[in-house]
C-alpha cells in the first residue's frame, strides 16, 4: 500500500507501437502520461474480460498503472509471517514469485517481484548507466554483502558492484542475510579479526520475507561485533517516511532503485 496512490476503474487506454506483450499502452492522469501493463497477461494466466479496474502505482518515482480482475482486500501482514516460496515453485516462474504466506482461513497467497516486471518491460539502457560508473575512487580488496529477494534486483546490483571491482557476498532476505553475518563474526572471534577486516558494507532492499531490510539494520546496529561496517538501504519505497524509518534504525545512506550512478555514488563514498 505504501506505492499504491490510487484504484479507479480502467481508463481509455491507447496502444503504442512496439510495446512489449504484457504493455497495454498508456493513459493520461490529470495531464500525466502513464504506461499500464496487464499483470495477467504478464504472468500467462487466461482470463475471459479485458480486466476493468486498474491500480495505479508509484515505483522508483516512476508511475505506472496494473490493470487487475479485481481488488479483494487489503492485509496487513508482518514481514516475518512472509517464506521464501519452494525453489520449484520459484524456478518454474523464472523468480517472479517472491514471496508466500498463509492468511488465518489456510488460503495461500502469493507476490509476485513487480521489479521483474518492471525490468522486463523498461527501455532504459542499463548497460550505459552501468558503464558510466566511476571506479577510479574505490579502494582494490573491499567486499559488500547484500540483500534482496529480487533476482532482478540481485543481478542489477551484482552487474554494478563487478563493474565497480567491487567483490560481493548475495543473500535473498534479512534472515538469509543475518545468518551469513553471523556466521563470519563468529568466524572473525575465532580467529581474532574483526568483522571489517572480512565486509566493509552491508546493502539491504527493504520489503523482503522472513526478516526485512529495517529489521536487519536495527540487528547490525545494535551489535558491536559490527562496529564500523555501515549499512545502506536500497528500496524502491522512496518516500520520505520509508528514508525516515531507516534513518531511525541506524542506516548510514538511503538510495531508491534502480540507479547505478546513484548507488555506486553511496558505496563509493563508504567504501573509501
Amino acid at each position: 500500500v505504501f506505492k499504491v496512490r490510487e484504484v479507479m476503474r480502467t481508463p481509455v487506454i491507447t496502444r503504442a507501437p512496439e510495446m512489449p506483450p504484457a504493455v497495454e499502452g498508456i493513459v493520461s492522469l490529470r495531464g500525466k502520461l502513464v504506461p499500464v501493463m496487464d499483470l495477467a497477461k504478464y504472468a500467462g494466466i487466461h482470463v475471459a474480460k479485458k480486466p476493468e479496474i486498474m491500480i495505479v502505482t508509484e515505483y522508483n518515482g516512476q508511475t505506472q498503472g496494473f490493470l487487475v480482475e479485481a481488488v479483494d482486500t487489503i492485509l496487513r501482514v508482518d514481514w516475518s509471517a512472509m517464506r521464501v516460496p519452494p525453489h520449484m515453485v520459484a524456478g518454474q516462474t523464472s523468480g517472479l514469485v517472491t514471496a508466500v504466506t498463509e492468511l488465518a482461513d489456510g488460503t495461500l497467497v502469493m507476490m509476485l517481484d513487480v521489479e521483474q516486471l518492471l525490468a522486463q518491460t523498461n527501455t532504459v539502457d542499463e548497460d550505459a548507466m552501468i558503464d558510466a560508473i566511476d571506479v577510479s575512487a574505490v579502494p582494490p580488496g573491499r567486499t559488500v554483502l547484500f540483500a534482496d529477494d529480487s533476482s532482478v534486483a540481485r543481478n542489477q546490483i551484482t552487474r554494478t558492484l563487478d563493474a565497480m571491482r567491487v567483490k560481493h557476498i548475495c543473500t535473498q532476505n534479512g534472515s538469509q542475510a543475518w545468518a551469513e553475518l553471523s556466521r563470519i563474526a563468529d568466524q572473525a572471534r575465532a580467529t581474532g579479526r574483526e568483522v571489517r577486516d572480512t565486509v566493509q558494507l552491508v546493502l539491504t532492499d527493504v520489503e523482503m520475507p522472513e526478516m526485512d531490510g529495517y529489521m536487519l539494520a536495527k540487528n547490525i546496529k545494535g551489535d558491536a561485533r559490527f562496529k564500523g561496517v555501515p549499512v545502506i538501504m536500497h528500496s524502491s519505497l522512496s518516500g520520505h517516511s520509508n528514508q525516515q524509518l531507516g534513518a531511525s534504525v541506524g542506516i548510514d545512506e538511503y538510495v531508491s532503485k534502480f540507479e547505478p550512478a546513484k548507488l555506486a555514488a553511496a558505496l563509493t563514498r563508504l567504501l573509501a
